[in-house]
């Protein structure tokens, strides 16, 4: 027993021996013995063997740590094995055994051997145990993992809902404003296809109208020329008549004009007498002769040039100091010189007319509070001119005849200014000197020392709207070179614009205008006036004027008109039967009356003559208000 105790005890303690060399070799750290077998000691090699540990367990190769351990021992074998701890070991073995605690010993030992074999068991627990923890960590990780993983999934699935909704809306916004766009398209095409189709109706309209207007204007042609027929040849009765009582006169006029021609004749047989003498001694004389036709040469040179010349001089006066041609009248005259008589005259004519009418505006009859509001404007006007204010601009509109122009010269006259007159048909013939003269006119308009008021008579003819396809570049430019000289108030120009037709004007040149007048046709009361005006104009004051020797030789002695039964209660009646006319209609009436007073026999206007001429007059109207479709009725 003892002797199989030794041998165990002797290859462990050879074991810790080479064990204990390889760590002491290996590392500095402390000597430990290698662990030892729990079984206990057997009497045969076989148990020996058994109870050994194995070499996997027990002997562990040492750590390599990249160069060779060295060996200080020279007793030593190369592999690092010290047979001395054999030695030792044995030595020790056999005082073991010797000693009377040997059994103790090994008891001690085995104790030792089962503590450790309980401490590696407990440690392998301990192992197992965090090996269980690091496997329940590791699937802790992978939990957490998989968790971020599903929840990185479920946002990239939220995100491809959101791209794949914002997709889906802006498809459905295209869509809709696809439709949108071919809906607006139809609506346009229907637009275009009702255009079109009310295009055509207007067309075949209008067509259906000239037709009408012609057959009505052919109709009108056939009783006009019924009428002119008529009154051609009670024209000619009447001529033939006065005619016969004209031969008396024409043969004493024919007896005086042969006196007056013998006389002239022989005073020119006797000049030409004179002339043909003093002919003959020039050409008969070689030094005379030369003296003539170089006298004559001269003289034709001297008429030439200075013709010529005074023609240079003029051109550039005219164009320095002149009335520019756009002007058709003026108070102001050619020249600066020129307007003064013509001013004075004008000035005694406006106090004769004031003094005749008894309101200051001559022939210009218009309703009360058209009247009032343009005797308003006139003070304004030579207020505004005596404390050098800037003028106002106006704008005359209504039906032609009514005393737009009249108006606009006695406003000139009563506030004191010099007064111009254009037509707005005047510039479009012009082209492209339109713009040069336009400025030529304001800048002679702002030489007036007194102020102007320039009067554009019908100014839509070159002021309409700037989107017409119909106006030129050159009415284009004439426009906006008025717009342009009209932008600021003038203190030396006012600009007043008369027009039929006030919204065919152009918007910047409605924004010049600061006073707008209409003047209306004229009411009963105002035809009444002008009637009893234009009596005494054309029928009362013409007569027998003081004829000049002209005159006495070839021209008829005007005779004086005689009124009979033209009364008031008369001119009352035919300011009813002339509604709807105009002041100018009106005065073309009584010029009309004249002539068939002048036509008659005795030179008498009676009321039958006079209600034939109205009558005349009336129907006359109502047709040309009918050719030209603006019939209320």
């Amino acid at each position: 027993m003892a002797q199989k105790c030794a041998i165990g005890l002797i290859s462990a303690l050879a074991a810790s021996a080479s064990l204990a060399q390889s760590k002491v070799a290996s590392a500095d750290g402390p000597f430990t013995f290698s662990g030892f077998s729990t079984s206990s000691p057997s009497p045969n090699p076989q148990q020996q063997q058994a109870a050994s540990p194995p070499p996997s367990e027990t002997q562990k190769p040492p750590p390599t740590t990249g160069k060779e351990s060295r060996n200080d021992n020279p007793r030593t074998s190369s592999g690092g094995f010290d047979p001395e701890a054999l030695e030792r070991g044995a030595k020790a073995l056999k005082e073991i055994n010797n000693s009377s605690y040997a059994k103790k010993v090994f008891e001690s030992i085995k104790l030792q051997e089962e503590t450790k074999q309980t401490e590696f068991a407990a440690k392998a627990q301990e192992f197992k145990a965090l090996q269980s923890q690091a496997e329940t960590e590791r699937h802790k990780v992978i939990y957490d993992e998989q968790k971020k993983l599903a929840q990185h999934q479920a946002q990239t699935k939220s995100q491809m809902a959101r791209y794949e909704d914002d997709l889906a809306r802006k498809r459905m916004q295209a869509e809709n404003e696809f439709h949108r766009t071919r809906n607006q398209e139809l609506v346009k095409m229907q637009e275009d296809s009702a255009i079109r189709q009310e295009q055509a109706r207007r067309a075949t309209e209008e067509q259906i109208q000239a037709q009408r207007r012609q057959t009505e204007r052919e109709k009108a042609e056939i009783e006009r020329e019924t009428i002119r027929v008529k009154a051609i040849a009670e024209a000619e009765g009447r001529a033939h008549e006065a005619r016969l009582a004209e031969d008396v006169n024409r043969r004493m006029l024919v007896d005086r004009a042969n006196a007056e021609r013998e006389k002239w004749v022989a005073a020119i047989n006797t000049t030409f007498d004179h002339i043909g003498g003093g002919l003959r001694a020039i050409l008969t004389d070689q030094n005379k002769l030369i003296v003539a036709v170089g006298g004559v040469t001269a003289l034709a040179a001297g008429i030439y040039t200075t013709r010529e010349g005074a023609k240079v001089i003029w051109s550039y006066v005219d164009r320095i100091l002149g009335q520019p041609s756009l002007i058709r009248e003026s108070s102001r005259g050619k020249y600066p010189w020129s307007g003064y008589f013509s001013r004075v005259m004008s000035t005694l004519r406006g106090k004769e007319s004031a003094s005749k009418n008894g309101k200051g505006f001559g022939d210009v009859i218009l309703h009360p509070s058209l009247h009032k509001r343009i005797e308003q404007l006139a003070n304004a006007t030579a207020n505004t001119k005596s404390h050098q204010a800037p003028f106002r601009n106006m704008l005359f509109y209504g039906p032609p005849g009514t005393g737009k122009t009249m108006a606009a010269r006695e406003l000139a006259r009563k506030s004191g200014l010099d007064y111009a007159l254009m037509t707005g048909g005047d510039v479009a013939p012009l082209g492209s000197q339109a713009v040069t003269k336009i400025h030529e006119l304001f800048d002679w308009g702002k030489k007036s020392k007194r102020g102007l008021l320039l009067f554009i008579d019908e100014a839509d003819a070159f002021l309409c709207e700037r989107n017409k396809t119909y106006m030129s570049e050159a009415q284009r430019s004439a426009l906006n070179a008025l717009l342009f000289r009209t932008g600021d108030q003038s203190k030396d120009i006012v600009l007043a614009l008369a027009t039929n037709r006030p919204g065919d004007l152009d918007s910047a040149v409605a924004d010049r205008v600061d006073e707008v007048l209409e003047f209306p046709l004229p009411g009963e009361e105002e035809r009444f006036k002008l009637l009893n005006l234009y009596l005494e104009k054309y029928i009362a004051e013409a007569g027998p004027r003081k004829p000049g020797l002209f005159h006495r030789l070839f021209k008829k002695e005007q005779q004086k008109i005689e009124i009979k039964g033209v009364t008031e209660e008369l001119l009352k009646e035919a300011a009813g039967k002339t509604e709807g006319f105009s002041g100018r209609e009106i005065a073309k009436l009584m010029a009309s009356v004249q002539a068939a007073v002048y036509g008659s026999e005795d030179c008498v206007l009676d009321s039958t003559l006079f209600r034939e001429v109205v009558e005349y007059k009336v129907a006359e109207h109502q047709q040309r208000r009918k050719l030209a479709g603006t019939d209320s009725k």
